[in-house]
């Protein structure tokens, strides 16, 4: 018998998908957990894998937005029959005759109308991926102008990449003045929603300087022992922010309207300026890693960022998040929370600073840090506690190793 495939929830409060492309095409084999289809939700575009193995007897939705639970595909044996009828996306209402001779009259139009000379073109639409649209859209290229490679004619981003160093035709000029229209993609609309969220919560900063010698030599010291990973500031940061949150549990929080909820990990967010968005992928149990290992998970979940091939399940379930903008030569910065986290910490970049030591004048390398909470999850005090804790563990990282 036929399986069912449906699409599935990834995420709290996912309600619905847009489906990008199949990775499959009808009457291709599957084996169970490999990549089947590109779906984009409100957080990422990831591959979804086959649940069983089969052949792919038919795709019932070929793409769009999708309820969650909505039968898309059918896998079974070899030669079975599909389902002729299953559970669609709801239908849009009955045409009527006059509607449909306007879509007739319309469709004989388009007909008459001359195609492009490149792009492959659907439903009167070019087809590309929206990663291949959004950098079109930004570096003023005409997707007209573009063929694609991708199945069926699709455009997909190394298209639009290539035609940017090839020559093109010259796009008409933007009159001088005219407003530019650029659609909201579901990661800005999840930006815009959760920042606005944050920004109703009742929040302080504290802020601290933190003297970075000791720091930046264990940064050194890491970088010799572990030639073949990149180890960074950040990377220290969030050792030392895991342990201050193992002895502060207080601030390993999230507020909810009945409970505080009190996690038994430091699951630290990293926030990454990524091209479809800013977004958070989170390093687990960082208490439990080393510097080496946090700096190859951090390196991996930037590098996919980047990419857009974070999952879901990357992005969720943080307790604490850092945004670090110090290598935009940032000296102090306010970070916005990041629901339902408590906290979060802003981290500017370090400078040499005369700095009073004993009487005399000293050069010293200084951080500025500060941290945002969520006062109705957090006193200030405690919040003052936690802070120079990561203060003294960066001062002295012995402390914290």
């Amino acid at each position: 018998m036929a399986t069912e495939v449906r699409l599935p929830r990834l995420g709290q409060g996912m309600e619905s998908g847009t489906i990008v492309k199949w990775l499959k095409s009808e009457g291709e084999p599957v084996e169970k957990g490999e990549p089947l289809y590109e779906l984009d939700t409100d957080k990422v575009t990831q591959e979804v894998e086959a649940e069983a193995s089969g052949v792919l007897l038919r795709i019932a939705v070929s793409g769009g937005e999708v309820p969650v639970g909505q039968t898309i595909a059918f896998i079974g044996a070899e030669g079975e029959e599909a389902p002729a009828s299953a559970e669609k996306p709801a239908e849009a209402p009955a045409r009527e005759p006059e509607r449909e001779e306007g879509r007739a009259a319309a469709a004989a139009a388009a007909e008459r109308q001359p195609e492009p000379s490149a792009a492959s073109v659907s439903n009167g639409r070019i087809k590309a991926s929206p990663l291949a649209r959004r950098i079109a859209r930004e570096r003023g290229i005409e997707l007209s102008q573009i063929r694609g490679t991708g199945p069926d004619g699709r455009i997909v981003a190394e298209d639009v990449e290539r035609a940017k160093a090839a020559p093109a035709p010259v796009a008409q000029a933007v009159p001088s003045g005219e407003v530019e229209s650029r659609p909201l993609s579901n990661v800005r609309k999840t930006i815009a929603r959760r920042l606005t969220q944050a920004w109703t919560v009742p929040a302080f900063q504290l802020t601290v300087d933190a003297e970075m010698t000791h720091a930046s030599e264990l940064v050194t010291r890491q970088r010799e022992l572990y030639p073949d990973v990149r180890i960074t500031v950040t990377d220290v940061l969030t050792k030392v922010c895991a342990q201050a949150l193992m002895r502060h549990r207080d601030m390993n929080v999230q507020y909810t309207d009945d409970a505080l909820l009190v996690f038994p990990n430091a699951d630290v967010g990293i926030a990454v300026a990524a091209p479809q968005g800013l977004v958070v992928p989170v390093v687990r149990a960082a208490e439990r890693l080393t510097i080496a290992q946090i700096a190859q998970v951090r390196a991996d979940l930037v590098e996919r960022a980047r990419e857009n091939k974070l999952r879901t399940d990357d992005l969720e379930g943080g307790t604490f998040t850092i945004s670090n903008l110090g290598m935009y030569d940032v000296d102090q910065f306010i970070a916005v929370l990041n629901p339902p986290q408590a906290s979060i910490l802003a981290v500017g970049s370090t400078r040499e600073q005369v700095v009073p030591r004993a009487g005399e004048l000293h050069v010293l390398p200084q951080m500025t840090m500060t941290l945002t909470c969520d006062h109705r999850a957090v006193d200030g005090a405690t919040g003052a506690e936690f802070l120079r804790t990561i203060k003294s563990f960066l001062e002295n990282p012995a402390l914290a190793l």
